[in-house]
């Protein structure tokens, strides 16, 4: 083979191994969830007394605030902008393994909306994309050595991220077909109609929630509100035990002034909701479920820790 042919030989089996799905690097779990807020002194008050979160500097947006339930996964607080309209979040963002060799590997697969690499010396790095529904997605490659819990948060694990979509479709060709998304459950209040479908990372047992909207689910578009938007996009915590956790935050008069449950839903998993002063949803749920869900059986494995 003369030199020149096997340049391009070598020039080809390097682009094909950028471009394949076992060169992407690992997307191991939930981030955080990004969140407005119309009164920053309140969103601390929930997210420090009642959560239990440790407050932090936000290295992506100094006029907002991370608190953090364990060393790698937190809540990012955000100003909410002038006219912001009744959804208030943000983003949302994943874990891992490698920012920039994923930001290389997208590119690779015609992505373009793809922000630069950003991070700070010795920090997280990251990057912005955008799903297909134009919810802003971050990935994060994070700097900590390990997953620690912050003493005194309720938990130190966020299992799932959940947020409004309105066409499963076209969700899938990103978050399944590009990203390798697993199946994990879907259910209903009403089948065969599907409310909520989840996703879990390809390297991990965290998740996605589609919570559907429009034809096919039980919410009309036009009926979703403030109030409804705070319940669809929401963070979920997990917890050992449901008794436990509640009992903590009624003992030590943590619970806030909006909460539900604890009750069993309909994937068979204890769980109860919290709302922080703006409506957004933080739902405590048990990492394992303790009966036979509805809709689907698990199509994979659930988290433990």
């Amino acid at each position: 083979m003369t030199p020149r042919r096997l340049f391009l030989a070598c020039a080809a089996t390097a682009l094909v191994g950028a471009t394949s799905p076992d060169s992407r690097p690992a997307i191991t779990g939930i981030s955080h969830l990004a969140v407005y807020s119309r009164d920053m002194a309140k969103s601390e008050h929930f997210y420090m007394h009642v959560m239990g979160a440790r407050k932090g500097a936000d290295p992506e947006n100094p006029a907002g605030v991370r608190f953090y339930f364990s060393s790698r996964q937190f809540v990012e607080v955000l100003p909410a902008p002038a006219g912001q309209g009744a959804s208030m979040l943000a983003h949302a963002a994943y874990l891992t393994a490698d920012a920039g060799g994923l930001r290389t590997w997208l590119a690779g697969q015609g992505v373009k909306r793809l922000g630069p690499v950003l991070g700070v010396a010795g920090g997280d790095r990251w990057f912005v994309t955008h799903d297909p529904e134009g919810n802003e997605v971050q990935f994060v490659q994070s700097a900590s050595p390990d997953a620690a819990a912050v003493p005194g948060a309720i938990s130190g694990r966020v299992i799932h991220v959940g947020y409004a979509v309105h066409d499963r479709a076209k969700q899938d060709s990103f978050y399944r077909r590009l990203l390798g998304f697993r199946p994990y459950w879907f259910g209903a209040f009403k089948p065969p109609k599907i409310d909520w479908i989840s996703q879990q990372v390809p390297n991990g047992r965290d998740w996605v929630e589609y919570m559907m909207v429009g034809a096919g689910s039980d919410v009309l578009m036009e009926k979703v509100d403030a109030n409804q938007f705070g319940v669809l996009n929401h963070l979920s915590l997990g917890v050992q035990n449901m008794q436990t956790a509640v009992t903590t935050l009624y003992r030590e008069n943590r619970l806030s002034p909006r909460h539900d449950g604890p009750q069993m839903g309909l994937d068979g998993k204890w769980q109860a909701n919290f709302y922080d002063p703006d409506g957004t949803r933080i739902e405590l749920m048990e990492f394992q479920p303790v009966t036979k869900p509805c809709c689907s059986p698990f199509t994979a494995e659930s988290p433990t820790d």
